[in-house]
């Protein structure tokens, strides 16, 4: 038996910015994967600790289970090996079964399993579902708190218990549960269990996660501008609470206030941002809907104003 710490020592997360991509669709928006695979290009070779394909910035809700295998073999291949490739899984148990299998097939390193689609269900059949996944494959599973799929301390400390499951992204935001559920997994269950902030935008919140014991986040805005994302990882990292508060307020905070004039932005908006920078990875599939021109107007002038940042820290 493989335990869960030997899992998350394998799966090998380094210190470091998360690279979610997008999927990049052609013009008839069928899934481009030259496109795909030199975004997947870029954000490795520009630092990224680890490649999630196929996750929500991906839109793994709009893929198909063909699609879905294509994307994470590319990005697999275009690893090369260099970082960790951790693939989504969702839908009911049977179908994040499928894809896990699918995943592993294509050689992803681990799994990020999302919340189950449509149905509210209790603890006992949330802990149920993940260890189904869990057990299907020899992938170690990240398990995504999120919308449906919230769960209490006493379930967290039973998933972490669960032969295969590494570790928890929290996209909720609240606080006061991710520190009692830290503190109740370093007490019954004392190893390597991992946290990620997994908010829309993590590194608004991440100051507030760092210190209840949550290092690692995921960054959209690393899929557009990777040299702000590191900059700000840096700062984290090394203390520099000046930096990291100038590209919190002169970067972070307006575009987290642009995101929040839409729905959907969390990625249509980030998707905008990649073709801004010079890569068409198309529009994003309904039911999303793409920003609009006054939207990417100030995006881009966001983007603009945070790259004068970096300069002006130099």
């Amino acid at each position: 038996m493989t335990s869960s710490a030997d899992l998350a020592h394998r799966l090998g997360i380094p210190s470091g910015p998360l690279f979610f991509p997008v999927t990049a669709y052609g013009p008839d928006g069928s899934v481009d994967l030259d496109v795909y695979r030199a975004h997947i290009r870029r954000g490795v070779d520009t630092g990224a600790a680890a490649v999630f394909a196929c996750c929500g910035t991906g839109e793994f809700h709009a893929l198909t289970p063909e699609e879905f295998e294509v994307c994470v073999r590319a990005a697999v291949e275009e690893t090369a090996g260099r970082v960790p490739v951790v693939a989504g899984a969702g839908y009911g148990t049977a179908l994040a079964v499928r894809y896990a299998r699918l995943a592993e097939a294509a050689g992803a390193d681990g799994l990020l399993a999302m919340p189950p689609y449509l149905v509210v269900a209790g603890q006992e059949g949330l802990l149920r579902h993940y260890r189904e996944v869990a057990a299907a494959t020899a992938l170690p599973v990240i398990v995504y708190q999120r919308d449906n799929a919230v769960f209490t301390p006493e379930t967290v400390v039973e998933l972490a218990r669960t032969e295969g499951i590494i570790g928890l992204k929290d996209g909720l935001g609240d606080l006061d549960l991710m520190q009692r559920t830290v503190s109740a997994v370093r007490t019954e269950v004392p190893g390597d269990f991992l946290y990620f902030n997994g908010l829309p935008t993590a590194e608004q919140t991440q100051l507030a996660y760092h210190a209840i014991g949550v290092p690692l986040y995921s960054s959209a805005v690393f899929c557009f501008a990777p040299e702000i994302a590191l900059a700000f990882h840096r700062a984290l990292v090394e203390g520099d609470r000046a930096t990291a508060d100038r590209l919190l307020d002169g970067f972070y905070r307006p575009f987290v206030e642009l995101r929040a004039r839409g729905r959907g932005y969390a990625v249509a908006l980030v998707k905008a941002g990649v073709r801004l920078r010079g890569l068409d990875v198309g529009e994003v599939r309904p039911p999303l809907h793409e920003p609009g021109e006054d939207h990417v107007k100030q995006l881009a002038e966001i983007i603009e104003r945070g790259y004068a940042l970096l300069e002006e820290a130099q």
